[in-house]
């Protein structure tokens, strides 16, 4: 062990598969209780979530400490090899050549893998009482166990609820009514953010940029939802704007995927209404809007649910597609 006052070096290992709050207990203990913190994240080719992924999100939670990935196949448990002991003892030294202090685990594996390494055991909140959840239950059922689970993986299991059609159909304003029932994130239209601060003279190149835009922009929100994003508009809508603007498909816009779980189609039922934003307001375009959203849909393969009626029935129709998306699986 080192003296009083040295550099001491923590070690601790997981899948964490996927990380969570009883990881960052673990790994927060070791933080505090070390100058010096190595993080081996654990990877099978089988796993539901890549090891690559694994390393990156832990490497970026904990920046002071040494994050490494072991993606090499071999045994799990003590019973699928006689030599498991000295197959990890020697990987660890491989990935950690230094003298080790300190291993840090949730589980009884640690005292032997403490002594196969010649440093301490510290056991972390063995019985689960601080962090009631393993990775398994949230593998499991997501949902139910969302607190839980890192912000950093919810982008991994969260629901995408985007919301079509022509203008001035009410997406942006039911979109914040799901957001607030909910307790989520709307994700505003891009498009407007765009037009709001460099006008409405639009070019082929600011669709891209956009497009671009409103992707960068849900990948940071995602992190921040309540099971599910919802999302006012997505590429479809972008790509419909190109047929309406410039009168083509755009290639590059088409070859972008539509990656949402469930997609509304809002109905034209409504009154439409110029917000400054706005480009047609001619009943004869924005049937051709609409037509050309639905061609896009059919298009990507999407079968939209679609959204008509008073603001009460479109919101009783929204509701019930969120509470389907986000139904806790057991």
């Amino acid at each position: 062990m080192a003296a009083r006052g040295a550099m001491t070096a923590g070690f601790l290992l997981g899948k964490f598969l996927p990380p969570h709050r009883g990881h960052q207990l673990l790994c927060d203990t070791a933080l505090a209780m070390t100058s010096q913190l190595t993080i081996l994240v654990c990877s099978l080719p089988d796993d539901p979530i890549l090891g690559e992924v694994r390393h990156r999100w832990m490497a970026a939670m904990y920046p002071a400490a040494r994050v490494l990935h072991l993606a090499k196949v071999v045994p799990q448990a003590p019973e699928e090899s006689p030599d498991f002991w000295p197959i990890w003892r020697d990987l660890v030294r491989g990935y950690h050549p230094e003298p080790i202090d300190l291993v840090f685990a949730s589980d009884s594996y640690g005292a032997r893998l403490a002594l196969e390494l010649g440093a301490r055991w510290v056991p972390v909140d063995t019985a689960r009482d601080a962090m009631p959840i393993a990775a398994s239950a949230i593998r499991a059922d997501p949902v139910t166990h969302w607190g839980m689970l890192s912000e950093i993986a919810r982008p991994w299991y969260a629901k995408r609820l985007v919301l079509c059609g022509a203008e001035s159909t009410g997406k942006s304003t039911l979109a914040r009514q799901l957001a607030r029932h909910f307790h989520t994130v709307a994700l505003p239209e891009y498009g407007r953010t765009w037009c709001e601060a460099f006008g409405l003279d639009l070019q082929p190149v600011d669709l891209n940029r956009i497009a671009a835009g409103h992707i960068a922009t849900r990948e940071a929100a995602l992190r921040h939802v309540d099971r599910v994003l919802i999302e006012d508009t997505d590429i479809v809508m972008t790509s419909v704007w190109a047929e309406m603007l410039f009168g083509a498909r755009d290639p590059e816009l088409e070859a972008i995927a539509a990656t949402g779980d469930r997609y509304l189609l809002l109905d034209t039922d409504v009154p439409w209404q110029d917000d400054g934003t706005r480009f047609f307001g001619d009943v004869q375009q924005r049937a051709r809007f609409q037509q050309l959203t639905e061609a896009a849909l059919a298009r990507r393969g999407i079968e939209p649910v679609l959204v008509s009626g008073d603001s009460s029935q479109r919101f009783a129709t929204a509701q019930a597609v969120v509470r389907a998306l986000i139904a806790p699986r057991s």
